[in-house]
């Protein structure tokens, strides 16, 4: 009976330490400011995004976006990487061609009037979806991470992702929401939330830039269950997304003049175990 106790304890220790020693996991939420491809939608007006359009999005300027997306989702290197503004599922795979990481993809279309859906890259050894769910300006997925039963949930509305949590919390009290996106909510910690990206927004950083007053704002925020650890979480500002004449974002156009850059927002990221 004691040889049996003692490989048991010398089991749970080894997991522990095992656990333990793993790398926390890595999160980021990108807003990548309306990855439209070139054909003409059939539901929704993106003329701009044509080649005879007011923008004249050109087969070229969209490769180029494809790589300059790429490039940034290569250079964060998480494990999971939300991205909002992608048109449809043909952009994401492209996208995800174009990306050195061995991403898997999840997407849905939301239906929006200007055509903007969520994309999941992630990979597949570390996240294991098991039910999708869409509504009006979100996406929710629900899956394993690690030994997590957690729900990822994006989202472009506060509003909205006030209700979606509090709905969770009801139906599925066992997932750990962690929620991305346009979540700036008043009372986080109410629905058992931590805003993790608060601390940075306090420092001053942001996702984009006000042009008056050149201040920063923490437009898209990270907030994560509170049974979670997070060990860091920031903004994503590194030299080659900032216009170095202005400060800001280098952005794909400015006003109607092409820039060729990457997006009017910074990526946010967070690492959590």
């Amino acid at each position: 009976m004691m040889t049996r106790r003692l490989l048991l304890l010398v089991l749970l220790c080894t997991l522990a330490l095992s656990a333990a020693g793993r790398p926390p996991v890595g999160i980021a939420y990108y807003d990548v400011d309306r990855l439209y491809d070139t054909v003409p939608a059939l539901f929704y007006d993106d003329e701009d995004y044509t080649p005879e359009g007011r923008l004249h999005w050109t087969a070229a300027r969209y490769e180029r976006k494809i790589q300059n997306t790429a490039a940034v989702i290569d250079s964060l290197g998480l494990d999971l990487v939300a991205l909002w503004g992608v048109e449809n599922e043909q952009v994401v795979r492209d996208l995800v061609a174009a990306c050195h990481g061995d991403y898997t993809f999840l997407h849905r279309t939301l239906n929006t009037l200007d055509g903007m859906d969520f994309a999941l890259l992630y990979y597949g050894d570390r996240f294991f979806p098991a039910r999708v769910e869409t509504g009006r300006r979100y996406l929710l997925i629900e899956g394993e991470l690690r030994d997590e039963r957690v729900a990822v949930v994006l989202c472009a509305d506060p509003r909205m992702a006030e209700w979606v949590i509090e709905d969770l919390r009801k139906e599925a009290p066992e997932l750990k929401p962690i929620l991305l996106g346009r979540a700036a909510l008043s009372r986080p910690g109410r629905l058992g939330l931590r805003d993790a990206t608060e601390p940075a927004a306090r420092a001053g950083r942001g996702t984009q830039r006000r042009t008056r007053g050149r201040r920063w704002e923490m437009t898209d925020r990270i907030l994560v269950d509170t049974a979670l650890k997070v060990e860091a979480c920031d903004v994503y500002a590194r030299r080659f997304l900032i216009d170095r004449h202005s400060g800001n974002p280098l952005e794909t156009f400015s006003g109607r003049v092409y820039r060729g850059g990457y997006s009017r927002s910074l990526p946010v990221y967070i690492y959590i175990r």
